[in-house]
């Protein structure tokens, strides 16, 4: 009998205790209701979620997050190529990761001294003569802050991928004739696909299931899922329904996920045949 090693004890345990048995408990949790103290097998929880009033808050989730991530790839695909091609990059990176090292909640909270009625924007705005903006309190702020917080988890899979790209496949485009824009189009663009689906992978996925920023910067009005799913753990505590939700929520992630690992897959396969 082939002898365990004790690494793979460790990492079994620390996968049952800290992935397996907490879903186990969220999809037990999801699947019952409490029935005068006894858990009854249901699917009235998410029969609940499917009303009007809980899509459209995943629709504006969905859409924040959407629109948070391609913001994130239009200024983390260019940054990340401008520090791949300089001498001093690790310098540059530094200054990617510095704020990351910040705690989560702090680097909210300091866009509400920014974007606030009397914050520095607003007060900048008054020196100018101009009249102040609301700035907070809405889905432009809540969009402002998915951006800063995870703009980096955007800049560093580029940043690798860009990297560790043979340069010579474009020295060979610019002798065959082509000329930059071709060159990032059929060579970069392609050779990069990778890291542009791990960028988009990390920032969607904290993106549709953050609550912190839409509390902070969004006020009460403006809801995302994880504001519902946090909602019903601690202050309605139905955490049947708050387990369904985020049963649902990890199904749309999953479903990313493989659709991002599947099209990574094809990219390797098309180069491989290339």
């Amino acid at each position: 009998m082939k002898k365990i090693k004790p690494s793979a004890v460790i990492f079994i345990f620390w996968t049952a205790v800290f992935i397996l048995i907490p879903l186990l408990l969220v999809v037990a949790l999801g699947f019952t209701i409490n029935q005068n103290g006894t858990a009854v097998f249901s699917l009235d929880n998410f029969r609940r979620f499917f009303t009007p009033i809980y899509l459209q808050v995943l629709w504006r989730s969905l859409k924040l997050a959407f629109y948070s991530t391609l913001i994130c790839l239009l200024l983390g695909y260019p940054f990340a190529y401008f520090i791949a091609k300089k001498k001093n990059r690790d310098i540059y990176m530094l200054f990617v990761l510095i704020p990351m090292w910040m705690n989560f909640l702090l680097r909210t909270y300091a866009w509400i001294s920014l974007l606030g009625r009397n914050g520095l924007v607003n007060r900048a705005l008054a020196f100018l003569g101009l009249q102040p903006m609301e700035l907070m309190y809405n889905n432009m702020a809540i969009l402002i802050g998915m951006v800063y917080n995870f703009l980096p988890f955007m800049i560093l899979p580029i940043y690798t991928s860009l990297t560790k790209l043979d340069y010579s496949l474009v020295e060979a485009g610019y002798d065959l004739g082509a000329g930059p824009g071709k060159v990032f189009r059929k060579i970069i663009l392609p050779l990069t696909k990778g890291g542009i689906l791990t960028g988009v992978t990390m920032s969607f996925i904290p993106a549709v299931s953050t609550f912190v920023i839409s509390q902070l910067l969004g006020g009460n009005n403006f809801s995302l899922i994880g504001n519902i799913i946090e909602q019903q753990f601690r202050f309605t505590n139905d955490w049947n329904f708050g387990s369904a939700i985020s049963l649902i929520l990890m199904a749309l992630i999953l479903i990313l996920i493989r659709f991002s690992m599947k099209n990574e897959e094809a990219g390797s396969l098309e180069g491989g045949l290339l």
